[in-house]
């Protein structure tokens, strides 16, 4: 069996026979494939004929890496053929490999060729082909082509053009660091505000959170949450989610955790009601401007669960049968932006990056199983093993996390404990107090958790401002 180490020896001699033997069509797949996906950066001479009868091989992934490494050369002299390869070729990943392989050619030959296949029906391989084309950006005729885009039905090419066709100036603002980025108002720093959070948002400076995690109170399901309608409902959090947007910075994360919740009946003449929260909040989320990240699914034992199958456990009937419910969705977005995920973590000193580094084991999947919690006042908390996982994950030490619903100060207190700032929002005064006695009873020494009213919190507001 070939290693890599003998394919790097053998490309230093551009005149061994060795590939040619080694990549004849006639030879196994499995021996093709490694050779072809190993063969890395092609010295100047090697000969791209042997890639050309690859095109043609049965098997689709022999064809995208043959058109893969015809592309390293960036040879113009297989132009026509790639041109033909993608043309004729079926299957989407040779295509996409055929156009990215022409594009790697820098060449103004290969424009008529790109530009045809920007009509193609297959989104990723027009994303190619505007990639390739953005090259020569500056020819009239790219930017009418590239312009006939900007309203395509696929999001992607909206938003790659979007990005990409932005002024030279703006790009080399997303590569400098920005000093504020680190930094959060110390007016907001270990606050609990005893207010609506309505209000409370509308005092917060723009950009002034790194993470915002939280739980919001469930649609009509306990006797503290009851709102008109499921509408309504959804409304009040789009609109909290909108300001909490506003105060997040630049690229950065918020977390929601919820469930779908059951209203009960009214009647045995009557069938209870099932919402699905997270699924009817998602697309709402995306159009404030949260980018989808990932979905977490916390999973609680079987145990912690309500049974709602005792019906069907005796009759068995069809159509009866109803899960135990032991899961939440913690879906975790990203504030939009055209900086990579890189550009934040480089705010950050070397000193800070690598205090919060997450050292010890961690789950690595998106099945993180996790004991509920309970609280002798709060009669709905998550646990502080899952708000840890959110803050070591998705913040520095010293940033500043947000909590929009605070009940009994889980996030607080796990802020603190991993050595972050926190904000809370809580109107009910016997969570506040709770939330207090809480953080007092852990002697946070080198702290000072603050409550304070909206009127207190406007006023340390308004003299930072002044003091700016």
């Amino acid at each position: 069996m070939l290693t890599k180490s003998q394919i790097d020896s053998k490309k230093l001699n551009p005149d061994s026979p060795f590939f040619k033997n080694a990549l004849a069509p006639t030879r196994d797949e499995t021996t093709l494939l490694f050779l072809l996906d190993n063969l890395g950066k092609l010295p100047t001479g090697f000969n791209g004929e042997l890639f050309v009868p690859l095109l043609t091989h049965a098997n689709p992934k022999i064809r995208m890496l043959a058109a893969k490494n015809v592309g390293k050369l960036k040879n113009e002299k297989f132009l026509t053929k790639l041109s033909q390869f993608a043309a004729d070729e079926s299957n989407t990943f040779a295509r996409r490999e055929a156009i990215s392989a022409i594009g790697r050619m820098r060449s103004e030959k290969a424009i008529p060729i790109l530009i045809r296949y920007l009509t193609d029906q297959d989104p990723k391989v027009i994303l190619q082909s505007v990639r390739a084309l953005l090259y020569f950006k500056e020819k009239p005729e790219i930017q009418t082509a590239l312009d006939s885009l900007r309203e395509h039905p696929n999001e992607l090419i909206r938003e790659h053009l979007a990005s990409e066709t932005k002024n030279k100036k703006s790009r080399r603002y997303n590569r400098r660091k920005d000093p504020h980025h680190p930094t959060s108002p110390d007016a907001l720093k270990n606050v609990i505000a005893h207010a609506d959070v309505q209000e409370v948002l509308k005092l917060i400076p723009d950009e002034s959170i790194h993470l915002t995690f939280t739980s919001p109170p469930y649609y009509n399901a306990r006797d503290y949450t009851i709102y008109q309608s499921y509408e309504a409902y959804l409304d009040f959090l789009t609109a909290i989610f909108k300001e909490t947007h506003r105060i997040t910075k630049d690229g950065r994360f918020f977390v929601l955790n919820t469930s779908p919740v059951i209203v009960p009946r009214i009647s045995r003449a009557h069938s209870s009601k099932r919402y699905a929260i997270p699924y009817d909040m998602h697309p709402r989320l995306t159009d404030i401007g949260w980018e989808f990240i990932d979905d977490i699914v916390w999973t609680k034992p079987d145990h912690a669960a309500k049974n709602r199958n005792g019906g069907f456990f005796q009759h068995r009937k069809p159509l009866g049968y109803k899960a135990n419910s032991v899961t939440e969705s913690v879906m975790v977005y990203r504030k939009k932006t055209d900086k990579l995920i890189d550009w934040n973590i480089r705010q950050y000193d070397d000193e800070t990056v690598e205090a919060s580094k997450v050292i010890e084991d961690y789950e690595k999947t998106n099945l993180w199983h996790i004991n509920p919690a309970t609280d002798k006042v709060h009669p709905a908390v998550f646990p502080p093993e899952l708000a840890a996982r959110v803050v070591r994950f998705y913040s520095f030490k010293g940033d500043l996390i947000f909590d929009p619903f605070g009940g009994s100060g889980t996030v607080g207190y796990v802020a603190l404990t991993h050595e972050r700032y926190f904000l809370l929002c809580e109107k009910e005064i016997e969570y506040v107090e709770r939330t207090k006695q809480m953080l007092d009873a852990h002697l946070f020494a080198d702290t000072k958790p603050r409550s304070l009213s909206l009127t207190e919190l406007e006023s340390e507001l308004a003299e930072r401002n002044q003091n700016l």
